[in-house]
């Protein structure tokens, strides 16, 4: 059964840093590109960062997060992972795992997802 877990979330002050996981079940994790989404309060899904198989590797970063975010995947333990570093208030929402047969690009900019998770809280407040 197709299931992907997320963890790592919470509450941060402003300026710190949170490390998201996701483990991937029942599914052939190398074949897909694999990413991360977020979901503001009031606002629509956001392609965070994106990363393609092994076969390719590329990545993509939304804007906002450029510098800030790293994305990386460990097809052994079919897991993703998002280290999160100075964190913005802006940065708050539910933070989902997902994975395509689209590129990075595609995937995280037109939210050309075939699965994902349930997803994660992310706080960021003083």
């Amino acid at each position: 059964q197709l299931q992907f877990v997320e963890s790592g979330g919470g509450l941060v002050q402003p300026g710190g840093s949170l490390r998201l996981s996701c483990a991937a079940r029942g599914i052939t994790f190398d074949y897909y590109t694999v990413g991360w989404f977020r979901q503001a309060p009031g606002k629509e899904h956001e392609g965070v960062s994106c990363i393609s198989n092994n076969n390719d590797g590329s990545t993509y970063y939304a804007d906002s997060v450029k510098g800030r975010f790293t994305i990386s995947r460990d097809n052994a333990k079919n897991s993703l992972y998002l280290q999160m570093n100075s964190l913005k208030p802006e940065d708050t929402g539910v933070y989902y795992c997902a994975a395509s047969s689209s590129s990075a690009h595609a995937m995280c900019r037109i939210l050309a997802r075939d699965y994902w998770g349930q997803g994660t809280q992310v706080t960021v407040s003083s």
